[in-house]
């Protein structure tokens, strides 16, 4: 899928997530998690490959690290997103901001900004983390990893969608490229 018809379901889905309430995020948040731990053998066999080609290429030891997803570590991306879950919703909430000399209060109000763009280096945990955040603040989002980790991400993003899907959003709310 090319990257324009990605902006264009993500704006289409932003909408969507912009007035879903907290209960349905908080709902798909957790169906991306399930959904996570049912891809994981997928998901780390696709890990696998990427690293042993980044050890190959002579990548450091820091970066095959950082890199290198494990049953434990794939666990503690499940269990992130279900944290976020967790967390206050951020949409609608109202701070003080300033009062006119007149006598008028302003406040500010917290919306989401629509279609968040992500890109980051090989970390494969970080689509997952990003995806959810945005969810959660009723963003949708197109994610770009590093090229080193795309199988994996990819994976990992279909897994997500599928999170979407099973809690009645969008699936174009996660573009991936």
């Amino acid at each position: 899928m090319n990257v324009e018809k990605l902006a264009r379901l993500a704006k289409e889905a932003s909408r969507v997530l912009a007035a879903a309430p907290t209960a349905l995020k908080n709902r798909a948040l957790l169906e991306m998690a399930k959904a996570l731990r049912r891809g994981a053998p997928g998901i780390l066999a696709a890990n696998r490959k990427e690293v042993a080609a980044a050890r190959a290429a002579g990548r450091t030891a820091a970066f095959v690290d950082r890199l290198t997803l494990d049953e434990a570590r794939l666990e503690a991306v499940a269990r992130g997103v279900e944290r976020v879950a967790k967390l206050s919703d951020p949409v609608g909430e109202t701070t003080p901001f300033s009062k006119r000399p007149n006598g008028l209060k302003i406040d500010k109000m917290r919306v989401p900004l629509g279609v968040v763009a992500v890109i980051y280096e090989s970390r494969p945990g970080v689509t997952a983390d990003a995806a959810a955040l945005c969810i959660k603040s009723g963003n949708a989002v197109i994610l770009r990893g590093g090229k080193e980790s795309v199988r994996a991400n990819a994976l990992i993003a279909k897994a997500l969608r599928e999170g979407l899907r099973r809690a009645g959003l969008p699936m174009g709310a996660i573009g991936f490229v």
